[in-house]
């Protein structure tokens, strides 16, 4: 089956990890259907690479609740999602997939340290390679180290599953039933209408970059088929032409 994607970033958020139901920062059955997911990627022979958020484990809100210097509050968070790679590559693994994971916090007795060229080995070898840590610097998301890592390893898109959600709308269609769905747009519109699929830095640092971003439902995971087979799936964000 041909696929439009050579490589390709998986950005996950760490509530799409959590089991909300019994309020535990993360759920067996969403691991197992992310590994399966990642699994019927590399089926097609595209290289994947990870992204996960922490959001399961820790919130900028609690910290200035509770009155955390916001440069901290950002480096508790980089080790929560350290925490939710090591869950997603024991999932991986569980499969029998490779797997790294690579920190720009330097982890060594749990993961590597970040360094593109070797990232870039480990996606080329087959190896699903998550990345944790962020950054490594406070102030930017994981949405951001998803559009840097996209970048720096030369990946052709981001694929952003979201849980229940078709793909970008111009309002919540959670609260809103009349939402309209956009099926594409630039990377100039979605900062210009600030719609919250991605934060602004991520969104200006693609721009140019020939990255697209591809918004669907993971609840469904056909949908990773369908988005690298070039199906008309969710919401594509591409550069103004």
């Amino acid at each position: 089956m041909a696929t439009i994607y050579k490589r390709v970033i998986i950005k996950l958020s760490g509530e799409a990890l959590a089991d909300k139901k019994e309020h535990m920062i993360l759920d067996h059955e969403k691991l197992v259907h992310v590994a399966a997911a990642v699994k019927s990627v590399l089926s097609l022979g595209v290289q994947v690479g990870i992204v996960v958020g922490a959001g399961n484990i820790w919130r900028g809100k609690l910290a200035e609740k509770i009155g955390i210097e916001p440069s901290t509050a950002d480096y508790m968070g980089m080790l929560g999602t350290i925490m939710n790679a090591l869950a997603v590559q024991s999932a991986v693994e569980e499969i029998g997939l490779p797997c790294r994971v690579m920190s720009a916090i330097n982890v060594p007795q749990v993961c590597e340290p970040y360094l593109r060229r070797k990232a870039v080995k480990h996606m080329e070898e087959g190896i699903v390679t998550i990345f944790a840590g962020g950054t490594g610097n406070p102030y930017f998301t994981t949405d951001t180290c998803a559009s840097l890592r996209a970048v720096e390893t030369n990946c052709d898109a981001i694929l952003m599953g979201k849980n229940g959600v078709d793909g970008v709308y111009d309002s919540d269609p959670r609260v809103n039933p009349d939402a309209k769905l956009y099926k594409s747009m630039t990377f100039d519109e979605l900062i210009g209408k600030k719609l919250g699929v991605m934060d602004l830095t991520a969104a200006a640092m693609l721009q140019g970059k020939g990255v697209k971003v591809r918004v669907f439902n993971m609840n469904d995971p056909e949908n990773f088929v369908r988005v690298l087979t070039d199906e008309d799936v969710g919401t594509t964000v591409v550069d103004a032409k």
